[in-house]
């Protein structure tokens, strides 16, 4: 299936760069779209390509509500696999639920019907669905310490990276800016997983693995862990620079 996968972007990626950037601006892209820490290209490709699935979607009557629902199911499933070892289904699980988390905006500005309820449901319904997977993941490495620890380190910096931007946005100043955003992680825990027994047949005397698996996941959750925790750290500081010192309300 991932062969398949490649192939398909392997054509579809020309067909773009030759009919596609040539239509002009993204019209669904968002107002304030974040940087990607694998480049816009890939972004921008990956977008055009889930066209028809928009267009599917839009002709289906499908909501928003209903793609942030499903990224909460795929969610899911992807921590019950990964709990069950599963990590191939659970990869490609949280990989389609990284496509529901798109196709939910999408949707949403193609109707014109982004609103304030619906950014609150998308982020809050991610954070559901994020916990899942690493809850997933914490009963598959329960019996590995050194794993288990990066499994909670990766959860815990993720839910800061996702608190340090709403809390500086609800005190007026809006950061994006960090390398292990929601895209990011969710590409690395999907092909992580999918790779995962693959990488595992080839290398079972990785000192961090078990004969089961866990070689290329483990690592992942470190970059993950370590990533997430400093772009926490970086917006903290980068939002508290741009607050003033002394609020004037609280002088009253």
């Amino acid at each position: 299936m991932l062969l398949s996968a490649v192939a398909l972007a392997l054509i579809t990626i020309p067909i773009y760069v030759m009919r596609g950037r040539s239509v002009g601006p993204d019209p669904l892209a968002a107002a304030d779209q974040r940087t990607f820490l694998f480049g816009s290209f890939l972004r921008d490709w990956f977008y055009w390509f889930l066209g028809p699935v928009v267009r599917l979607s839009v002709a289906l009557r499908l909501s928003p509500l209903f793609w942030n629902l499903a990224g909460v199911v795929f969610g899911t499933t992807a921590g019950v696999c990964f709990a069950l070892d599963r990590p191939a289904l659970a990869g490609w699980a949280v990989v389609m639920g990284g496509i529901a988390d798109i196709l939910d905006g999408r949707v949403a500005r193609y109707h014109k019907i982004a609103s304030r309820r619906g950014a609150f449901l998308d982020s809050t319904l991610d954070r559901f669905a994020e916990a899942a997977v690493f809850v997933g993941l914490a009963v598959r490495f329960a019996d590995n310490s050194w794993a288990l620890t990066l499994v909670v380190a990766a959860l815990a910096g993720s839910l800061l990276v996702s608190y340090t931007r709403a809390r500086g946005e609800s005190l007026g100043v809006l950061c994006k800016l960090g390398v292990m955003q929601r895209a990011e992680r969710l590409i690395l825990l999907g092909f992580g997983g999918i790779l995962d027994q693959a990488a595992s047949a080839a290398w079972i005397e990785a000192p961090w693995a078990e004969a089961t698996g866990g070689t290329l996941l483990v690592p992942v959750l470190g970059l993950i862990a370590v990533g997430t925790l400093a772009t926490a750290i970086f917006r903290t500081v980068w939002i508290s620079r741009r607050l003033p010192r002394i609020d004037p309300n609280e002088l009253r």
